[in-house]
């Protein structure tokens, strides 16, 4: 049996989507230091045994049992973590965790499968105002995805194929449907894939554009979430900002995937010393 390690300072963020469960182990008084990071697509499996089964497979990993952990938090789908001390809202952890990363970070981009969310922040990594996309806008991971398989590629092709466009293909912005049914007919005309691909970046990078001009968005913008591993729409993204002479700097946050995770942990460690504090 493991004995219980009790100077240890381990805190667990566990970030539930709606495709991934991300999961960051985090030494809280080391730095703080990211121990392991884990991105588990869920595919058809029970999110909940999913998220038990890697918890447990880091815990062995690192010789540790639960009770060493000081604080383990959620975020995104926090009702199906069942073994947590607390909940924090996503915003509030894709912030911390870019700020771990980037303390001068003045705005966070999310680009999550489902929304894309735009966030400025306060010099301490707070969030002091947003602006989202609906979660039909056809600017989200989960479209990205779902039109890779009309055009017979992986999510990880897409990024080096849109930097090969040279005639980029416009797609409708108004909703992930006619998008879908616009791309499907491009692809029945022999259109380039690669072209196609770069129009639904352009299209994806217009939304967030958009967004970032409505909270009036400083320098530098930080994205964080799936999307972000995608270099063709970050590439765009920048192109678009440049084009319109918004004059940001722009860049994915080192684990950009993990943001949620990494954030949850690291506002866990900090709500257990506060705790801590006022019981002495």
């Amino acid at each position: 049996m493991k004995m219980v390690k009790n100077n240890c300072n381990y805190t667990l963020g566990i970030d539930v989507g709606s495709s991934y469960i991300k999961i960051a182990l985090v030494d809280y008084k080391a730095d703080p230091a990211i121990i392991e990071l884990v991105n588990e697509k869920i595919r058809k499996r029970n999110p909940s045994l999913l998220i038990e089964k890697i918890i447990d497979n880091i815990l062995k990993k690192h010789n540790l049992v639960y009770e060493d952990l000081i604080y383990v938090a959620s975020t995104g789908e926090g009702e199906l973590v069942e073994r947590k001390r607390g909940h924090f809202y996503s915003m509030t952890t894709h912030a911390r965790g870019t700020y771990h990363y980037h303390p001068d970070a003045k705005t966070v981009v999310d680009m999550g499968a489902l929304f894309c969310r735009v966030m400025s922040l306060e010099s301490t990594g707070q969030v002091k105002n947003y602006a989202m996309t609906g979660q039909c806008a056809s600017g989200s991971g989960q479209f990205l995805e779902n039109i890779t398989r009309y055009l017979g590629v992986t999510i990880d092709e897409v990024g080096p194929l849109s930097l090969q466009s040279t005639d980029p293909v416009r797609t409708s912005g108004i909703c992930a449907v006619l998008a879908e049914t616009d791309v499907i007919n491009m692809v029945s005309q022999g259109l380039q894939t690669q072209d196609i691909i770069k129009g639904i970046h352009q299209s994806i990078a217009r939304r967030i554009i958009k967004l970032l001009s409505k909270i009036k968005a400083e320098s530098p913008v930080v994205l964080t979430g799936g999307m972000a591993m995608d270099v063709g729409l970050v590439a765009t993204i920048q192109e678009l900002n440049d084009e319109k002479n918004k004059g940001l700097e722009i860049f994915a946050v080192k684990n950009c995937y993990a943001a949620g995770a990494i954030g949850a942990a690291l506002w866990g460690g900090f709500r257990h010393f506060k705790l801590l504090e006022t019981q002495t």
